[in-house]
């Protein structure tokens, strides 16, 4: 037998079995309980899910969180909601969710264990790198669902501050094999990237007149069913507030505004008939919006006022902990007040802080005086810059940002105002909050006369303008501006022109990187790698082949010793690719995505990934190169940086063109070729049309290659020149080799790169069909670190023997380049090299993967398992890929089975004897 309870709440009905266990119905969300249920059964089964509520206020939300933390029998939960007066506040939220299971944080990996105390302000680590801490919470999620499971509720998750809800997503976005279950409720305005969502709409119209008291007249229910579109919250709580006249249906019983609003009224009538000690208590604890009892008690909240609103029911205190019952009874509860009560209510709630030595209290206390504030208040004003500081050195760049608006509107001094706002958008551009970044810069005194605040401004709005509108008018910004900068400090005057030149750089624009390359010659000499850079750049944009490379070369060679930031090394690491230097760029970017990642500078970050996952697949790590260039796309989406996803698109369809990935390959570079023509970005168009004919080439069709490489304009990037002979001389069309041959042997014999020399041989000898070029190249490439190249090489040479008739000798080529080409994951390369050894008489073995033990293997299993036979452990593993050490684990759990082995031991010989020299290429080692 079943005894039925009806609850306040939205459309919620609670039915309790006799043994004193608790079932959750709700009204109309069958399906979406039924969702919520799978979550929570593949849980059990070890099986991790993510789910994103979305919907307004009152809609069900939290009913349907309810309705999951009842279902999770067996499982441990966390729930955390957000509070929209910490919103500013980095980490408080992850703290104020995490809390229970902070006595774990022992068992996690050193440097996660330290980042993530360091976060929320448990000891004093120094500065924290995000991405750890988004991985430390990952692996406490995992540590706390142990043998079992756990579910994570995430409730009004659209309060949440930035850096908390950046760890929580990242660690989402990695779950697996945990056994975790995370759902976030959150308002329509709520967006999480690539986390699966369920909307929730109004209620239909059986359900909703279900949650309606009887006795109402039925022109009454139909009304209140129309105006609330459904919404349970309204549903239940606007008949309790309906006069007798309109319970009798002889006015109109509600009025035109918002449902929220509407339902916000309504709990204002019922705290109206409260006493003045409870109305106060609500009001206090409105304003603190923490949580902590002794906090709200300590501002002048007495307990028989919070006793009053709990009987309400407008509140619920559990433990040391006040929370109210829905975020708009909050909301009800501050905007009711007068404004004289409001203001001192943050009065007392600062003073109650005073001295605290809770996680966050200074913060909390410097916005409680902020929002006292009647004017502007330079002691505040302070204040709030100490918190944005203490925001910075725990990577809550969002943080930073407002405590720094903040405290320019509580500065008379106009100068000092703006020195606040330049911090505010310096802040926000690095974290990239792009729009808000230019919001800020545009209020900032026109006249100001600071040289480092008029350069913060600049770089803000270039930043801007070069990632969502041309990298020519971004130049332009900085030309126009400099002039300002230069009559007061030469130096920052000569860091915005090598930025102009960059941006020139990046357009293909001659004239505008001389006319920024003139100005920097005009002022007083500033002895930097940067300026070498910047000067060699425009050389090579304006034909000096020669002149450039030495300049850039010397700017590559010499930054080391000048201690240059995340903006500077991204400009260092721009000249490597017209240097072919990638394994330089590779270093230098690397080094640039773990400063961004440790600093908080997300906005730089999806640059850095893409200068990484660039030099990855030139060194033909193919893999890595892959999964660097999708989690740069990844990131450029979340921040809205148009340009670096047009860059993203076009590079990862040039690595998938060396793969043959032929349909992901051609709409990647189409997509990318048409937006780098409408936003002028010249290096990106290069790129994308090189994927093309680069694909074309290796599928055998040169003619189409030959079409799509002469689209390409004579660019200081002469890599695709090289691809561009060899079609011509394959299409049969040698007198079409001559220009981009020459354009390619004279980059060459500037860079001075053994990988470039032997390229310029293998065309030299495809052109002019002479053996001894080809003998050239392959001594060349035994001192390089390009393995694909070497195999092309060996490839062509290994064509012209066979022609010859000296099938032993292009055996012994051909076979070289199969292997390299099948290690590498370079499919139509491969087929074209087991084509040639066909040809010869030889019987070629079947794929290598095919005859390779690690095959049998997913991509992510096989790098888990060299990372194990390479001896490390599952945290560190875990630490290395960005999961959990229970994922990893799983994966090994599925891989030992695969590969026929019982112990960590025996995977040391089968990696050997899958591997050969440069093996890593399609695993991201």
């Amino acid at each position: 037998m079943l005894m039925t309870m009806k609850l306040r709440g939205p459309a919620l009905t609670r039915i309790s079995h006799r043994d004193g266990r608790f079932l959750t119905v709700l009204y109309g969300r069958a399906g979406e309980q039924e969702r919520i249920e799978r979550l929570l059964a593949a849980a059990g089964t070890g099986r991790s899910g993510v789910l994103v509520v979305r919907g307004q206020a009152g809609i069900g939300k939290s009913a349907l969180l309810d309705h999951a933390a009842a279902r999770a029998r067996d499982m441990r939960v966390l729930r955390g909601v957000g509070i929209e007066s910490e919103a500013e506040l980095p980490f408080a939220a992850l703290h104020l969710l995490l809390r229970g299971g902070l006595d774990r944080v022992h068992a996690l990996p050193a440097a996660q264990a330290a980042a993530l105390r360091g976060a929320l302000g448990l000891d004093d680590t120094a500065p924290v790198n995000r991405f750890l801490v988004g991985l430390a919470t990952l692996s406490l999620l995992s540590e706390l669902a142990g043998d079992g499971a756990l579910l994570c509720l995430v409730d009004d998750a659209q309060w949440f501050d930035r850096a908390s809800l950046d760890a929580l997503v990242f660690a989402a976005r990695r779950l697996d094999t945990e056994g975790v279950v995370m759902i976030f409720a959150a308002r329509p305005e709520f967006h999480a990237t690539g986390l699966p969502e369920l909307p929730l709409g109004g209620l239909d119209g059986e359900a909703a007149a279900a949650l309606l008291p009887p006795g109402l007249p039925p022109q009454v229910r139909e009304r209140l069913i129309e105006e609330s579109g459904g919404n349970p919250l309204a549903l239940i709580e606007l008949p309790a507030a309906l006069t007798a006249e309109q319970r009798a249906g002889r006015l109109s019983p509600v009025g035109a505004m918002p449902v929220a609003d509407r339902v916000r009224e309504a709990f204002q009538a019922q705290m109206a008939a409260l006493g003045e000690e409870a109305r106060t208590a609500l009001l206090i604890a409105a304003a603190d919006g923490s949580g902590e009892l002794g906090t709200v008690v300590g501002a002048g909240a007495s307990l028989d006022g919070l006793e009053s609103a709990e009987r309400s029911r407008l509140v619920e205190i559990t433990g040391t902990t006040v929370g109210f019952r829905h975020p708009l009874i909050r909301a009800a509860a501050y905007q009711s007040a007068p404004v004289t009560r409001r203001l001192a209510a943050h009065r007392a709630l600062a003073g109650a802080l005073a001295g605290s030595a809770s996680g966050g209290a200074a913060d909390r206390r410097a916005w409680h005086l902020a929002a006292a504030a009647l004017g502007p208040d330079e002691a505040v004003a302070r204040e709030l810059e100490e918190a944005a500081e203490r925001a910075r050195t725990r990577g809550g760049g969002a943080a930073v940002a407002a405590a720094y608006e903040r405290a320019a509107e509580l500065t008379a001094d106009p100068v000092r105002r703006s020195a606040r706002l330049a911090a505010a958008a310096l802040a926000a551009s690095d974290a990239g909050l792009m729009s808000r970044a230019a919001a800020l810069a545009d209020r900032a005194a026109p006249d100001v006369d600071d040289p480092g605040v008029i350069t913060a401004l600049i770089q803000v709005r270039t930043h801007r303008e070069f990632e969502s509108g041309t990298p020519l008018a971004a130049g332009r910004i900085i030309m126009d501006g400099v002039p300002r900068v230069a009559a007061r400090s030469r130096e920052q005057a000569t860091w915005l022109l090598v930025e102009a030149v960059r941006c020139a750089w990046f357009a293909g624009d001659a004239r505008s990187a001389q006319e920024a390359a003139a100005s920097l010659r005009a002022l007083p000499a500033v002895g930097s790698s940067l300026v070498d850079g910047a000067f060699g750049l425009t050389r090579l944009l304006g034909g000096d082949t020669g002149g450039g490379i030495e300049l850039m070369d010397r700017a590559v060679d010499g930054h080391a010793a000048e201690g240059l930031g995340v903006p500077g090394l991204t400009f260092i690491a721009s000249l490597c690719l017209p240097l072919d230097r990638p394994g330089r760029h590779e270093e230098i970017a690397g080094r640039i995505v773990a400063d961004c990642q440790r600093s908080g500078m997300i906005g730089w970050l999806p640059m850095a990934l893409h200068d990484q996952g660039l030099a990855q697949g030139w060194l033909g790590r193919y893999g890595e190169a892959r999964a660097t260039l999708n989690a740069g796309l990844r990131l450029a989406a979340d921040l809205g940086h148009e340009h670096r996803l047009t860059h993203l698109t076009c590079s990862l369809a040039w690595v998938l063109a060396h793969q043959g990935e032929t349909e992901d390959c051609r709409a990647l570079a189409t997509r990318g070729v048409a937006r780098a023509e409408r936003q002028g970005l010249a290096l990106a168009a290069v790129v994308g049309r090189w994927a093309l004919g680069l694909l074309d080439l290796g599928l055998g069709d040169p003619e189409a290659a030959l079409r799509r490489l002469e689209e390409i304009p004579p660019s200081p990037v002469a890599a695709p020149a090289a691809d561009q002979a060899e079609a011509a001389v394959r299409a049969g069309r040698p007198e079409r080799a001559r220009e981009p041959l020459a354009r390619y042997l004279t980059w060459a014999r500037h860079v001075r790169r053994p990988s470039s020399d032997a390229i310029a041989l293998r065309c030299r000898a495809l052109v002019e069909d002479d053996e001894a070029h080809f003998a050239a190249a392959v001594r060349l490439h035994e001192r390089d670190d390009r393995p694909y190249e070497r195999a092309r090489t060996q490839l062509a040479y290994g064509e012209w023997l066979r022609r010859a008739r000296r099938r032993a000798d292009a055996r012994a080529r051909l076979r070289e380049a199969l292997e390299t080409f099948d290690r590498l994951g370079a499919e139509p390369w491969a087929e074209r090299a087991r084509t040639e050894l066909r040809a010869t008489g030889d019987v070629p073995a079947a794929p290598r993967r095919a005859g390779d033990p690690l095959s049998v293997l997913t991509p992510q299993e096989r790098h888990i398992v060299r990372l194990a036979a390479e001896g490390a452990s599952n945290r560190d593993i875990a630490a290395r890929l960005f999961l959990s050490p229970r994922t990893v684990g799983y994966h090994l759990y599925k891989a030992f089975p695969k590969l026929g082995i019982a112990s960590r031991g025996q995977l040391a010989g089968l990696t050997r004897s899958a591997d050969g020299p440069g093996a890593d290429g399609d695993t991201g080692r």
